[in-house]
């Protein structure tokens, strides 16, 4: 059954989309602002700024608002993250806030740790719970590995169903504004499940050029990641991915989009297509 499509009596306050100039909180702020709802977004770089690591600054970025999207950098997994969306979560409720979307990770611990401190609260909630992003390849961390001809992770043949983050902000959006919505864990993945070989395929044959998926071993790929001076709780997070959540647990494909938005999530496929058009993938001469 679709959801109802009518918005929430209470629109009157702020909606703050943390995290709102990544890969799901712009799309998310974008997709608020088109429905003329009034957007803060939280970051450091914003008026008032907003700081994970600064609890002070979550009051000014609190006021007015009543409801919240949660998007926790880097990640939920990352330790400590629970303690400090327990401080949060309280905090925002102490400020008025009637409704949390959290963004969580399929497979972690941690962040299912996290869902229960915002289902616990005296709130309206809805709980995102996603597989690995398609954007991961286009416009983030392994974007520059498929320019290169060469994924190299130390990925086993394990399936993932990847997920589009669009997918993810319709389904956001939907839970922030609209009737139905509350009181749900909404799983989503994409359609269908692919390995890194055949995901490289698929960028290979949108892209027009040639690439290919490299296995290499788990203590090369953390000597790699220590060596490019990446953040130690980045570089902890993605030795993390591929040794706990890359293990099998989420082989499977889940209907949280097809649940929230009464339809199909993007497939790989439409999805690459759509990234070579861009440009996205072309390679300098």
């Amino acid at each position: 059954m679709a959801k109802q499509a009518s918005t929430y009596e209470n629109q009157e306050g702020i909606t703050l989309v943390l995290g709102g100039t990544g890969k799901t909180g712009r799309r998310v702020a974008e997709r608020l602002r088109a429905r003329g709802v009034e957007t803060r977004i939280g970051s450091r770089s914003a008026t008032p700024a907003f700081d994970w690591n600064a609890a002070d600054t979550w009051k000014p970025a609190l006021e007015g608002v009543t409801a919240v999207y949660i998007s926790y950098a880097p990640d939920l997994a990352i330790p400590g993250a629970t303690e400090t969306i327990r401080a949060f979560v309280e905090q925002a409720v102490g400020q008025g806030v009637k409704r949390l979307v959290l963004l969580s990770g399929r497979g972690e611990d941690e962040a299912q740790a996290c869902e229960r401190i915002v289902q616990e609260a005296d709130v309206e909630w809805t709980v995102v719970r996603a597989s690995w992003f398609m954007q991961n390849f286009s416009e983030g961390e392994f974007r520059d590995m498929v320019l290169h001809g060469a994924i190299t992770l130390p990925a086993a043949d394990i399936p993932e169903p990847f997920v589009d983050a669009d997918d993810i902000a319709d389904v956001a959006v939907a839970a922030l504004c609209e009737q139905g919505h509350a009181y749900e864990v909404y799983e989503v993945t994409g359609p269908r499940m692919l390995t890194f070989p055949e995901l490289a395929q698929e960028i290979a044959s949108a892209a027009g050029h040639p690439v290919q998926f490299i296995q290499i071993p788990k203590e090369a790929f953390a000597q790699e990641i220590a060596e490019s001076g990446a953040p130690a709780d980045v570089a902890w997070l993605l030795n993390y991915l591929f040794e706990t959540v890359l293990d099998g647990r989420n082989a499977y494909v889940a209907d949280g989009v097809q649940r929230a938005l009464d339809r199909e999530p993007k497939d790989f496929t439409d999805f690459a297509r759509e990234v070579a058009a861009t440009g996205a993938w072309r390679v300098s001469a």
